[in-house]
């Protein structure tokens, strides 16, 4: 069945959404104008009224939008990685997928922002963080778990070595960002040697010695 295109109202909030993004990311919430919002995104503010009420309603639904199927980036992935009879290529495969989503510039902006506006807007951090960061931490518990019950694995708790594992590859290129600027930009071969890296720490770690 064909796919039916979006009609002028949804198009029209599409727009509206796109442009109170980058007027949020640039000037913070409190600093963001409706007018400017409108501006960019050629509408009028009776039509951003219209579709969304006040300007915390439409940044709520802003976040709300990218907490749709964070986990999912890596659902086949982590799958793999639970079936697979050779951790270190597969593990080091889902790294390199894992730090190449994270430092996306979209993604950053909107952590960015939740992070600037979690005092204001606390329910929406703790969405944030429970549909992000907790629910990829629980499935990569679960490949964990299951690799260490087929003994390929040595990890006693989990949850705290999924931890490990995604901060052990993200945390020097993510802080960088995080704290210089949207400027900042890694070649993919960087990023490919801090998951690698990462990896062999981790396995350093978590990895079921060799019999002697």
């Amino acid at each position: 069945m064909p796919r039916l295109e979006e009609g002028p109202a949804a198009q029209a909030r599409r727009r509206i959404m796109d442009a109170a993004l980058e007027v949020f990311v640039r000037d913070g919430y409190v600093g963001a104008k409706t007018d400017e919002i409108a501006s960019a995104a050629g509408a009028s503010k009776q039509t951003i009224y219209k579709h969304f009420g006040r300007k915390e309603k439409l940044f709520e639904q802003i976040v709300l939008e990218q907490l749709v199927g964070i986990d999912q980036l890596f659902q086949d992935a982590m799958e793999e990685l639970a079936a697979t009879e050779d951790v270190a290529p597969t593990l080091r495969a889902l790294a390199r997928k894992f730090v190449h989503a994270l430092t996306r510039p979209a993604h950053l902006r909107m952590r960015r922002l939740v992070i600037a506006e979690a005092g204001r807007f606390p329910q929406l951090g703790h969405a944030y963080f429970q549909a992000g960061p907790e629910r990829v931490h629980a499935a990569l518990a679960s490949s964990f778990r299951q690799l260490t019950d087929r003994g390929l694995l040595r990890v006693d708790e989990p949850v705290l070595a999924a931890n490990h594992f995604t901060w052990l590859v993200t945390s020097i290129p993510v802080n960088k960002v995080m704290f210089c600027g949207d400027d900042i930009t890694f070649p993919p071969g960087e990023l490919d040697h801090y998951a690698d890296a990462a990896v062999r720490v981790f396995l350093a770690a978590y990895h079921v010695p060799e019999s002697k």
